[in-house]
């Protein structure tokens, strides 16, 4: 597939250079310029982009930047994009940490990623953000391996949710349902299942015992 990558810290660099093994062709961008991906793209063959391009013609996009980076993304970032393209949001909401206090977010409710996907103008289907960016290169494991971790996919878009969970099995992890944006409360910072390394029974357990509530250290 051709997949846009916007976003080459820790999660997007190690999504580039497992989704490039595998044959993928991807197109990878940050904030900085395509100047400063030359390393990342010597390595893995990935093509550096700016990213109002990173989504031309792509088939699956992944959204993996700061949350108070969203709003400056550029404007119809997926004009360009593939029809039926998947959004993957792996973002989350660290308001005391690094983004701020985000009102629609704290005062409405908003899950985090109904919020992106509201900036986007687009669905986002939420996975990998509570994924230790390592476990992406050393933990992939074959389908049925008692040690394959699976890791939780929210989103209302039953078809690109399909895709998206079809793609995380071609890395090597399990996968488990967790339900549409606004139940994706139940996988971001704070909860059970968030950076738990677990096989699928274990990761719905964790998101049967989330709590609505957000924790002390997530509020802004």
């Amino acid at each position: 597939m051709k997949i846009g990558i916007i976003g080459a810290g820790n999660i997007g660099g190690n999504l580039t250079r497992r989704l490039t093994a595998l044959g993928h062709e991807v197109s990878v961008a940050n904030s900085r310029g395509p100047e400063t991906l030359k390393e990342l793209a010597e390595e893995t063959g990935a093509t550096p982009v700016r990213a109002e391009e990173a989504a031309e013609g792509a088939e699956v996009v992944v959204v993996t930047v700061p949350l108070k980076a969203v709003p400056d993304l550029p404007a119809g970032l997926l004009d360009g994009a593939a029809e039926g393209v998947a959004v993957i949001d792996t973002g989350n909401y660290y308001p005391q940490q690094r983004d701020g206090r985000i009102a629609a977010i704290e005062d409405e409710g908003l899950t985090e990623s109904r919020w992106t996907e509201r900036h986007l103008g687009h669905p986002v289907i939420k996975a990998f953000n509570g994924t230790y960016a390592q476990d992406i290169l050393d933990r992939p494991r074959p389908a049925g391996d008692p040690e394959r971790i699976a890791l939780p996919v929210a989103g209302d878009d039953e078809a690109a949710k399909a895709k998206v969970r079809a793609l995380i099995d071609a890395l090597g992890f399990d996968t488990v349902d967790a339900g549409g944006i606004d139940d994706s409360w139940r996988q971001q910072p704070g909860t059970p299942v968030y950076g738990l390394r677990a096989g699928a029974e274990g990761v719905r357990k964790a998101l049967a015992e989330a709590s609505p509530e957000r924790p002390a250290d997530f509020r802004g």
